[in-house]
Parts: C-alpha cells; sequence; structure tokens
C-alpha cells in the first residue's frame, strides 16, 4: 500500500482521543484495537476481513465501535464495485489518497500520487466543478480495473 502516514501511529491515537472526547465518547480497548487494526490493514477493508485478522474483537461490538466511529469522523466508508461495505480511517488521519478498485472481485486499495499530480488532478476537477456552478472543496477518486488476482486468474 503506498499511502503516505500522515501521522505517526501514536499521534493519530492522540487525534482519535480529542475527537471521541468533543463528543463525551471513551476511547475503549475495542475502539482502540479497531483504529489499530485499520492501521495495520493500511486499506479499506471489510468486517469479515477484520474479524478473520482479529478473532477477540466480536462481531457486535466491531459494528458499534465502528458506527461511533464513523459518526465522530474516525472512520468512512468506502465504496467499492461489489454490496461489500469497507472502512478505513479518515484521511486526515491517514493522509490524502486513491483508491483502486477491483471491478471483478471488488478488491480494493490504496494509492497516492505526487504533489504535482495531485495539484494538477485538483485544478481539473476545480475547473470542470466551476463549470456547472459548483465550488469543489476536494476529491475522492477511484480507478477502475483489475486487481493482481483477478488479472491473473483469467
Amino acid at each position: 500500500t503506498l499511502v503516505r502516514m500522515k501521522q505517526s501511529r501514536e499521534s493519530v491515537h492522540t487525534l482519535v482521543v480529542a475527537r471521541l472526547r468533543e463528543s463525551k465518547l471513551l476511547y475503549t480497548q475495542g475502539r482502540r484495537q479497531l483504529v489499530d487494526l485499520l492501521l495495520d490493514f493500511a486499506r479499506p477493508v471489510s468486517v469479515a476481513e477484520m474479524l478473520k485478522r482479529k478473532s477477540r474483537l466480536t462481531q457486535s461490538s466491531l459494528y458499534r465501535n465502528l458506527t461511533d466511529l464513523e459518526t465522530e469522523g474516525v472512520v468512512r466508508r468506502v465504496a467499492g464495485n461489489d454490496s461489500v461495505v469497507r472502512y478505513e480511517l479518515d484521511e486526515e488521519l491517514i493522509g490524502h489518497h486513491h483508491h483502486l478498485v477491483c471491478v471483478k472481485c471488488g478488491y480494493v486499495d490504496d494509492f497516492v500520487v505526487s504533489d504535482a499530480t495531485e495539484r494538477a488532478i485538483d485544478a481539473a476537477l476545480t475547473q470542470a466543478a466551476r463549470k456547472s456552478k459548483f465550488t469543489a472543496k476536494g476529491h475522492r477518486l477511484d480507478v477502475l480495473g483489475l486487481c493482481v488476482r483477478c488479472t491473473t486468474a483469467r
């Protein structure tokens, strides 16, 4: 995965504590484990993938914590090319990035582009939005294609 970490692992935890404190939510051990798990995966992942990797987290507590962390802007949902919901940490915690989405199996991975390319993408999207009298505040970019497993399985 090519995501540049905007913060160190402990800095991410410090930012999560601050966000949760604003809503008077505790940073429980389960929530911390979930944030660590998402940091370890370093790409958008499904609940099933999380449960396989971290069997100590129960499905019900995982869903409860994901809902709480999503409400507080710590976690966000990522759409793939299938019906599976995937989650990742908010960009303010892990840095701006884009997604590679497999159109066959739904796998999603992260990638980053150079700062110069990012500025060019931003400028092009801002100009396109302006033509529709829309004020762009940011962007998300998904590249659709085939992951390495689906490419080699042909």
